[in-house]
């Protein structure tokens, strides 16, 4: 699904808690142990979670259907 309104994109990263802004990027973050040892690994406040980037481009924010508002 094609995000392209930045208020759009702020209610549903405020709606989901595993979503968050890095710069004018999406986070999607997943808490798991695995991450230690992933290449999509990142540690945040001293937990581990499995990172996916969702880069803003000149049509919006490509994400996954399920964050639909």
């Amino acid at each position: 699904m094609i995000v392209n309104s930045l208020d759009k994109m702020e209610k549903i990263v405020s709606s989901n808690s595993n979503l968050s802004w890095v710069g004018w990027d999406i986070a999607d973050r997943k808490k798991s142990d695995s991450a230690r040892t992933s290449p999509s690994g990142v540690r945040v406040n001293n937990e581990w979670f499995l990172q996916k980037i969702y880069k803003v481009d000149r049509n919006g924010w490509d994400i996954p259907n399920k964050y639909k508002v």
